[in-house]
C-alpha cells in the first residue's frame, strides 16, 4: 500500500493547505492470456494487479478541476463544467476525457485538486491508462456525491481513452480495473460483456512480472494495422460465411479453407486471433483443475503466435520469454499487452523465482540497453475508494 502520509506532503506541496478527504486505489492488470482477440469479440482473462496507482483527491472553490501527476511533476488545470477538448500534455487528455464523459452523463462535477501517483509501469502493457482513467473517475464522483455503477463506468473511461487519447481500446482494461477480485482472473467475453470470476490460486506459484523498458504506444502505428488486417481477413471469411459476424465465430478449419481468398499476412493476424481464442478458453478451464503445467504451455504458445503470426513482439520481450521458459521451474511465459516493447509475464514455482531473476541479469541486462525490471504480482482487487 501506497505511504500515505508522504503523498499527503507531496499534495500540500502541489496544492498548498487544502486537505485531501480521499484516497483511490486503482490496479494495473496483466493479462493472463487472450491478446488482440478484444476487439474481435473474442475472450480475454486478465487478473487486477498487485501495482496500482492512487488518486488523492479534495474538493476546491475556484471552479477549477487541477491534476497533478508525481511521475511527470506537471500539472493541469480546466473548469468544472466545461473539461475542453484534447491537447498538451498527453496525460492531461485521460484527465478532461473522464471529466468530460462524466459531464455527458448528467453528472455536476465540482471543483477539485488530484494528486495522482504510480508504481503501474507506464507504457509497459499493464494498463496503466485504464488505472488512471477508473482512478480519476472514481475521485470525481465521490467529491460530487455520485455514482456510476462498476460497468458502465469501465464503458465511459474506455469511451474517454477512445475520444481523448485516440486509443482504439478494447474494453478488457477498463472491466478489470472496476471487477478485479483477489485471487481471482476474471473470464470477460467481449462481444456480449458477459463475466465470471475464476480463482488464480495455483500451489507454490509466483507470477513475476519482466518490464523491458520499451516503452510502447498502441494509439498509434501498428495497433490500428492489425485491426484493419483482421477485418480485412474477416470480410474474405462472410464472403464464404455470411452468418459470421466476428472472427470470434470462425473455426480454425473455415480459416484454413479460405487461406486463398485472403492476403498471407491477412491470414496469419486472423490465425492468431482464432487460435488464441480457443487457448483462452481452454486456460479457463485448466484454472479449475489448477494445473500450472498445462496453463503455462498455454501461455507459451501464446507469445509464439503473437510473436509470429501476430508479429507484435520485439527482441527484448523474445528474450525475456526464452529466457524464462529456459529457467527450470518456470511453466510458461509470454508477453502481455498490446506488445512492441512493455512486459512479459512468467508463470514459476516460488522456488524458482530467484533463479530467473539471476538468469535475467545475466542473460538480459548484458545484451540490452535497459536492464529489465522484474518484480512478482498478485491477483488483486479491482478500485476502490478510501476515505481519509
Amino acid at each position: 500500500m501506497v505511504n500515505t502520509g508522504e503523498l499527503t506532503a507531496t499534495f500540500h506541496q502541489v496544492f498548498g493547505q487544502v486537505s485531501p478527504r480521499l484516497l483511490v486505489r486503482a490496479p494495473g492488470r496483466v493479462n493472463l492470456i487472450g491478446e488482440h482477440v478484444d476487439y474481435n469479440d473474442g475472450f480475454v482473462l486478465p487478473i487486477a494487479m498487485s501495482q496500482a496507482l492512487y488518486v488523492l483527491a479534495a474538493p476546491a472553490d475556484d471552479g477549477l478541476i487541477g491534476a497533478h501527476t508525481t511521475a511527470l511533476g506537471q500539472s493541469i488545470f480546466f473548469t468544472a463544467d466545461r473539461p475542453g477538448v484534447p491537447g498538451e500534455p498527453a496525460w492531461g487528455n485521460y484527465v478532461r476525457g473522464v471529466a468530460e464523459m462524466l459531464r455527458r452523463r448528467g453528472i455536476n462535477l465540482r471543483p477539485a485538486r488530484l494528486l495522482i501517483h504510480s508504481d503501474v509501469p507506464v507504457g509497459g502493457g499493464v494498463s496503466s491508462s485504464a488505472a488512471l482513467e477508473v482512478g480519476v473517475a472514481l475521485a470525481l464522483l465521490k467529491l460530487a456525491d455520485a455514482a456510476v455503477e462498476p460497468v458502465p463506468l469501465a464503458l465511459l473511461a474506455r469511451q474517454a481513452e477512445h475520444e481523448y487519447a485516440r486509443s482504439p481500446c478494447g474494453i478488457m482494461d477498463q472491466f478489470i480495473c472496476v471487477l478485479g477480485r483477489r485471487d481471482h482472473a476474471l473470464l470477460l467475453d467481449c462481444r456480449s460483456q458477459e463475466y465470471r470470476h475464476l480463482p488464480f490460486d495455483f500451489d507454490d506459484c509466483v507470477l513475476v512480472v519482466m518490464n523491458t523498458q520499451v516503452r510502447h504506444s498502441i494509439g498509434g502505428g501498428e495497433y490500428p494495422v492489425r485491426q484493419g488486417q483482421c477485418r480485412e481477413g474477416l470480410s474474405a471469411l462472410q464472403a464464404v460465411h455470411p452468418g459470421i459476424k466476428a472472427l470470434r465465430d470462425v473455426t480454425m478449419d473455415q480459416l484454413e479453407a479460405a487461406r486463398d481468398r485472403m492476403e498471407p499476412v491477412a491470414f496469419r493476424r486472423c490465425r492468431h486471433v482464432v487460435s488464441e481464442i480457443e487457448r483462452t478458453i481452454q486456460a479457463a478451464d485448466v484454472l479449475a483443475g489448477r494445473d500450472a503445467e498445462v496453463f503455462g504451455q498455454l501461455m507459451t504458445a501464446s507469445h509464439a503466435s503473437l510473436r509470429d503470426d501476430y508479429e507484435v513482439s520485439c527482441p527484448e520481450l523474445d528474450a525475456l520469454v526464452d529466457i524464462a521458459v529456459s529457467t527450470t521451474g518456470c511453466y510458461g511465459a509470454r508477453m502481455t499487452g498490446g506488445g512492441f516493447g512493455g512486459c512479459a509475464i512468467a508463470l514459476v514455482r516460488t522456488s524458482a523465482e530467484a533463479a530467473l531473476r539471476e538468469a535475467i541479469r545475466q542473460d538480459y541486462d548484458t545484451r540490452f540497453e535497459r536492464p529489465a525490471i522484474v518484480y512478482a504480482t498478485a491477483a488483486s482487487d479491482g478500485a476502490a475508494v478510501q476515505p481519509l
